[in-house]
């Protein structure tokens, strides 16, 4: 590997087709996965298919506790981790 400090008009031959090696390789990228959110106690009632006194009694439970934040009465739930937690999938 060349030193990045190095001026391009100092490398050899073999260093610069080194460099345009790497440089057609394809990168690959990461992409991070758009989380999903439902939202109150409806929300809860549609992911998990079921009603919202059911939906409710979920949450009270505890289960998903890790998958909810809540500000006041504002409730967002991360969907695919409160599947986890119950241990569906979906």
């Amino acid at each position: 590997m060349v030193d990045k400090a190095t001026p391009i008009w100092q490398l050899t031959v073999g260093e610069f087709m080194e460099i345009q090696e790497q440089m057609s390789k394809p990168q690959t990228v990461i992409t991070p996965q758009e989380k999903k959110y439902v939202y109150g106690i409806t929300g809860i009632a549609e992911l998990f298919s079921c009603s919202k006194t059911t939906a409710n009694a979920i949450k009270q439970s505890g289960k998903i506790d890790r998958a909810i934040v809540q500000v006041g009465r504002k409730i967002a739930i991360d969907a695919e981790l409160a599947l986890s937690l119950v241990g569906k999938k979906r």
